[in-house]
This record gives structure tokens, sequence and C-alpha cells, in this order.
């Protein structure tokens, strides 16, 4: 990238924490479900899913967004579909077998549990983005609004926040992600989501009257690098104009020195580490 961004817009899942597809792969190989069916079956929900109504605040977090979540992971039409396309369907029998039957209320719960450790690599990246000084730094993700007391699987009241390591070194930072940010847009506050044009859109709008704000020249789509661990997500966002980084899952260090490169700074490093 040849001129630096103005601004640095983050998602929040699989960037700056851990990523909630390793809980879906982890449940998928403990329950010899083929991997990939789980993020098929959601995939193809949209747009009015049980998932994407939840990131969209459309519903509420209870048994009844459990039950129907749990409805769109056991597609019987869906399933034939994927089964279609794994390479043992071909020698296998005509017909595929059982659609897979999804414990959702663990499901969710574990991809929220896994969810709340700040990534070893990306975190401290933010610590060292803030601190140059050098970069308006946002986030846009696509969210969950819990209500207050609420249980998870384990009748555990859930605790939404950071979960940092004992001895992590930003162990005393605030457990509210969202103040490592000078812009925050959560899909389930504002009724959108990605990868939605009008959400890229606000996030422009948003980070463009914060730099004017700071007495800046403000801010255009292509000021801005977006980083997200999704496909579509990121072709929504090159479609309004941003640059892009795709963040792998398991690879975040790989996406630092990409950032690292984006920017100018380091990084990465023994201090960086959590």
């Amino acid at each position: 990238m040849s001129n630096p961004p103005k601004a640095l817009l983050f998602d929040i899942g699989g960037v700056c924490v851990i990523s909630p597809f390793q809980a879906i792969l982890d449940y998928e190989l403990a329950n010899a479900i083929p991997v990939g069916w789980i993020n098929f079956s959601i995939s193809r929900a949209s747009p009015g899913g049980a998932w994407q109504r939840l990131e969209r605040g459309e519903c509420i977090l209870n048994d009844g967004f459990f039950a129907q979540f749990k409805a769109d992971l056991e597609v019987p039409s869906l399933w034939a579909e994927f089964w279609a396309k794994q390479p043992s369907s071909k020698t296998g029998p005509s017909a595929p077998p059982p659609v897979p039957q999804i414990d959702a209320k663990l499901l969710f719960w574990n991809m929220m549990r896994i969810s709340r450790a700040p990534d070893p690599y990306m975190y401290p990246a933010l610590h060292a983005l803030r601190e140059s000084g050098r970069f308006l730094l946002a986030a846009l993700s696509n969210t969950v609004a819990f209500p207050d007391g609420i249980q998870d699987d384990r009748g555990t009241t859930f605790a939404a926040g950071l979960a940092f390591h004992p001895e992590s070194p930003h162990v005393g930072d605030s457990r509210d992600i969202s103040d490592r940010f000078d812009i925050f847009i959560s899909s389930a506050h504002i009724g959108l989501r990605k990868p939605d044009a009008r959400i890229y859109e606000l996030a422009v709008r948003e980070l463009d009257r914060e730099s004017r704000r700071r007495g800046g020249d403000g801010v255009t789509a292509a000021d801005v690098l977006f980083l997200d661990d999704i496909g579509a997500n990121l072709k929504g966002a090159r479609a309004v104009g941003m640059r892009t980084l795709k963040v792998e899952l398991g690879r975040t260090e790989e996406a630092v020195r990409e950032l690292e490169r984006a920017t100018g700074l380091k990084l990465l490093g023994e201090k960086a580490r959590l």
C-alpha cells in the first residue's frame, strides 16, 4: 500500500480477539461433523436467519433464538447440497447421512466464551497504534446484545467483557474493548450488519466527522484500511472504496506484519506479545 491510511477500521471477533470460528471448528471436529457445515448453514440462512437477526438487534437472546438457530443449522435441503460437495460423497452412498444434530446453545456459548480472549498479536498492536497517535482507530463489528444477567449453557451469568490471562501485561486494561477505539460501531445497536453497504458508509461518515472534529481534513473511504476475517465483509468494504486486509484464522501474526507494512510502524516483538 503506497500511502498510509488515515484510519484503521477493525473487526473484533477473529481480529482483535480470538475467533469464534475456532469454537465452531472445535465443535465440528469433536462431533464428527464435516468441517464447514456450520458456517455454510449460517451463511445460507441470510438475511433472515436467527444469527443475522440477532446481530441486527431484531431478536432477543433467549430460548426462542436458540430454537430458531438450531433449526437454521439442521435444514435437510442445505445439508444435502453441502454433502454433495464433500469428497466422501463421491464414493459413499447415494443418499446423504442424517442431518447432524447441533446443540445450538452449547455451540453459541462456546463461541462467546472463546472470543473474550484478546488476540496475542493484534491486541498489543492496538496499544502500539494508539500510542503512536498517527491514526484514527475504529471498530466495525457484527455483535450480540446480551440481556442483563443472562446465563450461559452452564447456568453461569455471562460476563461479556475481555478476559485477560492473569500474567498479561494488559490485565489492568478496561474489560470493555470499545475503550480501545475512537469510534465503535456495533451492528446489534444500529440495526445494520456487515456486509450491508450502509454500515460501511456509516463508518466512513463517522470517521470523517471525527477527523474534522480534531482539526483534520476529513476521511474518505479510500483513506480507510479495514481488517476482517470474513471474505464477504471485505468484499463489501472494497465495494464502497475501502482498502482491506484479510485476517486468516490462526494467522493474526501475519496480519500484524501486513499492518506494519501499511502503517510504517513496528507492531510486533517480545514486548508486543500478550
